[in-house]
């Protein structure tokens, strides 16, 4: 079943309400269906990897413009790079968004950098770190179980 284009904008509505450094939004959201999803499905499918992104509704690229600004002269003088904080926060938004509209997702790091950025006709200044894949799962693919640490050994709690 395919997540309407409805649904797919709505999840990166709420995603982009993300907090940013200096609330910069250094960011900008692609989403890539239909035909042009299969091309880009190729550029994440290197090595044998990804398989089942060519089944996903919509990619998401997650990309930024990092060339400067002030959020550059920021990530100088205290040697942070926010954006790429920023733009983790953006995913995190975008992935509990789907989950909080019944779409499964995925966050792809696997991928063809200098192909996406052609194929999107991208800047070289642009930076991609991540892609993520939304879609219903299928009834015959079993969700894996989410296997985590005891709250014990990730969580401390002081007073």
């Amino acid at each position: 079943m395919v997540v309407p284009e409805e649904v797919i904008s709505e999840i990166c509505r709420v995603a982009l309400l993300a907090p940013s450094a200096m609330n910069a939004q250094p960011w900008q959201l692609v989403a890539v269906m239909g035909e042009r999803r299969a091309e880009v499905a190729k550029t994440l499918q290197r090595m044998g990897m990804n398989k089942f992104v060519s089944r996903a509704s919509a990619l998401i690229v997650v990309a930024s413009d990092k060339s400067g600004g002030i959020m550059r002269a920021g990530e100088v003088l205290r040697e942070n790079e926010f954006v790429k904080n920023d733009l983790g926060i953006l995913t995190a938004h975008l992935v509990l968004a789907a989950e909080s509209a019944g779409v499964g997702s995925c966050i792809l790091g696997w991928r063809d950098e200098e192909a996406l950025r052609t194929l999107l006709g991208l800047g070289k200044e642009v930076i991609i770190p991540e892609v993520v894949a939304l879609g219903y799962p299928a009834e015959d693919y079993p969700v894996r179980e989410k296997k985590r640490k005891p709250l014990e050994k990730t969580f401390t709690l002081l007073k």
